[in-house]
């Protein structure tokens, strides 16, 4: 049985405490979170504290906080020698204090407390300082049935500056094609089947096959369509930048055609 001591209530430490609860090879001896008030719905069911002294014995201490208040955590924690491990993909592993064996256990997905998780798709990314605590991190996820990647800092920090592209900045184009559906009355659900079949093709093809569209086959004649139909100058912009990200990736011959032609008709010109 795996003891874990809990640190923090927001996403994903809400997430992984339920999967750690009901896991038969885990057990959270503690949770902890500065505002008391944030886990007391849960003080029947596990030892809740919101003092660092207070903290108990436990294989493992899961500091699944803020960026900005790892550092300043572990640096409080009341004891030395154990392993502490942090949930963020961006944070060093060395951000944490040297006091313990520091290590990371970074599960590779978006979290919202209302939407339900299923571990099995979660990958967990593993580092540590001290290789012995590897197979704990390994078993760990194991227990909720996640794959792991043995991953180091520079690969992590990598990994989440890409789960950025994939899922923020994506959200938010999903967040404008909304509101640009909404300006003409038009239900978002219609594009739902369209942003899945989006996300199931790149399971089967690379993100460069996959891709459709005007940008792509230099449909010049939507693209411009598109950008009078479009009524805000941000979402103007958004467009052309994509567009032209789109016709760099995928340069096609009408593009390297419509070069060559303006090259001619300019020097014709010229020698004139």
């Amino acid at each position: 049985m795996i003891s874990v001591v809990l640190l923090g209530a927001g996403n994903v430490a809400s997430h992984l405490y339920n999967a750690f609860s009901t896991s038969k090879t885990i057990k959270v001896t503690q949770w902890y979170n500065r505002s008391i008030g944030s886990i007391k719905s849960f003080k029947n069911s596990v030892a809740i504290t919101d003092n660092l002294k207070d903290l108990k014995d436990a294989d493992i201490y899961i500091l699944a906080l803020s960026d900005s208040s790892i550092s300043k955590v572990s640096q409080n924690l009341p004891f030395s020698g154990r392993f502490v491990v942090h949930t963020s993909g961006s944070v060093n592993i060395h951000d944490l204090d040297k006091k313990n064996t520091r290590g990371v256990f970074y599960p590779l997905q978006t979290f919202s407390k209302s939407a339900a998780i299923d571990f099995k798709n979660v990958p967990f990314c593993i580092e540590s300082e001290d290789k012995s605590k590897l197979k704990l991190l390994k078993e760990l996820a194991g227990s909720l049935g996640s794959p792991v990647y043995k991953i180091n800092t520079e690969q992590r920090q990598t990994l989440h500056l890409s789960a950025v592209f994939v899922n923020n900045f994506t959200n938010q184009l999903y967040r404008i094609a909304h509101e640009i559906s909404d300006s003409k009355s038009i239900n978002f659900e219609i594009l739902k089947p369209l942003i899945s079949e989006t996300a199931n093709k790149v399971q089967e093809l690379s993100p460069y096959m996959a891709q459709t569209g005007p940008a792509k086959r230099n449909d010049l004649k939507t693209i411009k369509r598109h950008l009078k139909q479009l009524e805000k100058e941000e979402h103007k912009e958004l467009y052309k930048l994509l567009t032209k990200s789109i016709q760099k990736t995928h340069g096609t011959s009408t593009l390297r055609q419509d070069s060559v032609q303006a090259n001619s008709v300019t020097k014709k010109r010229n020698d004139k």
